[in-house]
């Protein structure tokens, strides 16, 4: 009989490292793709892709690649989604990854049974089978299921989630509201100040405002040596993004409830470029919806033809029973070790649940190595291996991932992490599990 291999569910950057590293420490692994192909998100054609046309990276390639992997020279500085589903191929191909996957394949469960996993899932015609796996990794990503709002009142337009956006076409002479100023939303009403007759943006709270370029160079490139303290990075990074962008409040946004880093900054300055020459406005939040119009907390009233819900994503593993997760109940992310390791399921991993401003793709890389090398200990090194399962089990053991940021308490945030602390904290578990690959 055969050696069960572990499974990897997932095509999108988490799973293809998920699916290397396993190589790479010579674990037999089977993967399951729901799409045809590799890439996940960033293949626009993907069936739970949200990309968009318009849709570029916010870090710079430098800071986002993979460093066995590279780039490849003349990539610009913020890769569109067309080049990031060539690297991502390109990836795949260098390491003969897709040899390894089942395409077509959507998962729609997975339990323990014994000492094994099982697998079920739908292949691509139609057919339901079961597979036995050795251990599972998930690592399906963070951005497929959108968040959608309930807003009271009724509204006699149309509505759409970001997620369901696509290309600026659908903005063409209509009266749009964004809501929600995340990165999307801010992209979506750069898109429209070109397309749709008038274009609003509705805000809950204050935001930081992050240039693309500062002094010339990709703005996350600058500080890239020994990480400063966080009240020294904030009070500094602050007073030199007020000299790049301004004070945003001047444009109608309000004055942040956090300090910069506590939340995940927009990066899009051209949204200020565009309040600033008439071209967009801000609009206070929701009170409710009202036929043809939208009314504001300010009680001012506008009439629209189309709201974009810019409301961002919940994590979404539908395949798993939450407990399984360690999942608090009314929680935003599962409670694991590292973001990685479940306390109450051995054998079960998540790669790619993690958020950081600049951890790039070489983050989940090595999240995805500490899981090979741990199912690679547990045979080389048990003694080692076993060391960190009791420290997934005793949370007082769980190393703080702050960075000694204050992190706001919102659901959006429940994963979110220093890059610089987190990265300590994986690099130290893999060098003490002793294992190479």
């Amino acid at each position: 009989m055969s050696q069960p291999t572990y499974a990897v569910i997932g095509a999108g950057p988490s799973g293809l490292a998920a699916a290397r590293n396993l190589q790479r420490y010579g674990l037999p692994w089977t993967g399951y793709e729901l799409h045809s192909d590799v890439g996940g998100l960033w293949d626009i054609d993907a069936p739970r892709s949200t990309v968009y046309e318009s849709a570029h990276l916010i870090s710079s390639r430098t800071t986002t690649e993979f460093t066995e992997h590279p780039m490849p020279p003349g990539t610009p500085d913020y890769p569109s989604h067309r080049h990031l589903l060539a690297y991502f191929r390109s990836f795949a191909d260098r390491f003969g990854l897709r040899e390894g996957y089942r395409f077509g394949a959507e998962v729609t469960s997975v339990e323990p049974v014994g000492q094994r996993w099982v697998v079920r899932w739908t292949d691509a015609e139609g057919m339901h089978r079961e597979t036995e796996h050795a251990g599972v990794i998930v690592a399906n990503g963070t951005l497929s299921e959108p968040h959608v709002p309930q807003l009271r009142g009724h509204f006699d337009g149309e509505a759409i989630h970001t997620a369901f956006y696509k290309h600026p076409r659908v903005l063409a002479g209509k009266r749009v509201l964004v809501i929600g100023a995340g990165n999307s939303g801010c992209d979506v009403v750069v898109d429209a100040v070109h397309h749709a007759e008038s274009v609003d943006i509705s805000v809950r709270r204050g935001y930081h405002f992050v240039p693309k370029y500062v002094f010339g160079r990709p703005a996350d490139t600058l500080n890239q040596g020994r990480p400063l303290p966080a009240r020294v990075k904030q009070a500094m990074d602050t007073r030199l993004l007020r000299m790049f962008t301004g004070d945003p409040t001047r444009f109608g946004f309000p004055e942040p409830d956090h300090k910069l880093y506590e939340s995940h900054p927009i990066v899009n300055s051209l949204i200020l470029h565009h309040l600033g020459h008439g071209d967009t406005r801000v609009r206070p939040d929701i009170e409710r919806l009202d036929g043809a119009g939208v009314v504001f907390r300010d009680g001012s009233r506008h009439e629209y033809d189309l709201l974009v819900l810019a409301t961002g994503y919940r994590l979404h593993y539908p395949f798993l029973d939450r407990s399984l997760l360690s999942w608090p109940e009314g929680g935003g992310a599962p409670d694991l070790y590292l973001q990685i390791f479940s306390p109450a399921a051995e054998g079960l991993y998540v790669v790619g649940m993690v958020e950081a401003a600049g951890i790039g793709w070489q983050g989940r890389y090595e999240q995805a190595e500490l899981v090979a090398a741990y199912l690679a200990a547990r045979t080389r090194r048990p003694e080692d291996a076993a060391v960190l399962r009791e420290r997934v089990a005793d949370r007082d053991q769980w190393p703080d991932l702050s960075g000694g940021f204050d992190y706001l308490r919102l659901d959006r945030m429940a994963y979110y992490v220093n890059k610089d602390a987190y990265r300590r904290a994986v690099r130290s578990a893999i060098a003490d599990l002793g294992v190479r690959a």
